[in-house]
């Protein structure tokens, strides 16, 4: 057999379980496209917001730079300070940009996939390092497609950036011959000009790019059904155990009910198939309880068991079927049967006390038509 499952075999959508691990791992869709885009639109959108600023910032510093006094020239110390003065200068004049830049680096990845710090991905891999893997890579469909992008990226932003500059050739000319403020602004107003027009023309290259890397992670985490089914067995647990798991706990709950029939006062018979046992704690509860009810071979047990510890047994087949199928285990008779019971429970009682010969059996049990209903719907045995 192989020893991996091959794609044609992955036709099933990934789990949730599926999906976290991949996530846990560092496996989520990506696009470096949409990434460019955003960070081109948020250097666009920092020229507009920072473009008095800076553009200020620079002309002082240009002053500040070509008005340098003799004894400066001299002294190296001077020199060295001067220097640093400018360089924290153009830190200041930059660090709001770079800000703005470093939020930009997060929003791509955020609007995607999500925000995800993975260990994992982290951590150093041999595999990373093999040579046929990497040759797999570059040349196999992925590979592909990132070079088909990286083509028409390359194209498209040169046709857009060349046909800015051109627009603007007259301009770029001219500013030369601007005053230096004058100068510093008009260049500015372009270069966002042409930034914002490479991040419009990446918007066609993200629009692509986005449903193919979301189309591309799931379809590269898509599962066999066998995988399916194995992992259903980790999550939920084998069949067979959980089958056997539900065997016992059926057993127990059956010894628990069959425990409690020698404590009832009455057990009303089909009397084939059907038993149900009947305590009544007069005072503490308004009606009698079902505290045991069975099918068949598990009907006869109870019965033994009610022979066995002298508990009564009441033939009385359509009361037996409804109050198996209204009631519950633990549960109390429904109102609807509370005459046919009250007239079992009253003749149970008058044996205790008279013997079996003194009292008549009660034959007009009513039954309800909704439970008659129930019974002819439910019963699947012979009456």
């Amino acid at each position: 057999m192989a020893g991996e499952t091959s794609s044609q075999d992955r036709t099933e959508q990934p789990t949730a379980k599926r999906l976290r691990e991949a996530r846990e791992k560092g496996q989520i869709a990506r696009s470096r496209e949409l990434n460019t885009m955003i960070s081109l639109f948020f250097g666009s959108l920092g020229f507009v917001l920072l473009g008095d600023f800076m553009v200020g910032r620079i002309l002082k510093l240009f002053k500040s730079d070509f008005v340098i006094s003799r004894a400066w020239m001299f002294d190296p110390a001077k020199i060295l300070e001067a220097i640093a003065v400018n360089a924290t200068a153009s830190l200041a004049l930059l660090a709001p940009f770079f800000a703005l830049m470093f939020v930009s680096v997060f929003v791509g990845p955020i609007a995607v996939g999500g925000w995800s710090f993975s260990p994992q991905a982290m951590a150093p891999k041999l595999s990373k390092l093999n040579p046929l893997s990497g040759m797999k890579r570059v040349f196999g469909p992925n590979g592909l497609m990132e070079l088909a992008k990286a083509l028409l990226k390359f194209i498209l932003l040169g046709v857009v950036a060349a046909a800015v500059l051109y627009s603007y050739r007259n301009e770029l000319i001219g500013l030369g011959l601007e005053p230096v403020s004058q100068g510093l602004v008009h260049g500015a107003w372009i270069f966002f000009v042409e930034f914002f027009a490479l991040a419009a023309a990446l918007v066609l290259i993200a629009a692509i790019d986005v449903p193919y890397q979301l189309w591309n992670h799931r379809n590269k985490l898509k599962m066999s059904r066998q995988e399916v089914r194995d992992e259903n067995k980790q999550t939920e647990g084998n069949p067979e155990v959980k089958g056997r798991i539900r065997a016992v706990q059926r057993e127990m709950a059956q010894r628990r009910m069959l425990e409690a029939v020698p404590d009832a006062d009455v057990v009303i018979v089909n009397p084939t198939h059907y038993s149900v046992a009947l305590k009544y704690n007069e005072g503490d509860e308004r009606a009698p309880r079902v505290v045991a009810k069975g099918v068949e071979h598990l009907a006869l047990k109870i019965r033994e068991i009610a022979k066995a510890h002298d508990v009564p047994v009441f033939s009385a087949p359509p009361l037996a079927r409804a109050l198996y199928y209204s009631t519950e285990v633990d549960q109390m008779v429904p109102e609807g049967l509370y005459v046919a019971i009250a007239k079992v429970l009253a003749y149970v009682f008058q044996i205790k006390l008279h013997g079996p010969g003194a009292v008549v059996a009660p034959d007009d049990l009513e039954i309800p038509r909704e439970f008659l209903e129930l019974n002819r719907k439910n019963t699947r045995f012979d009456r």
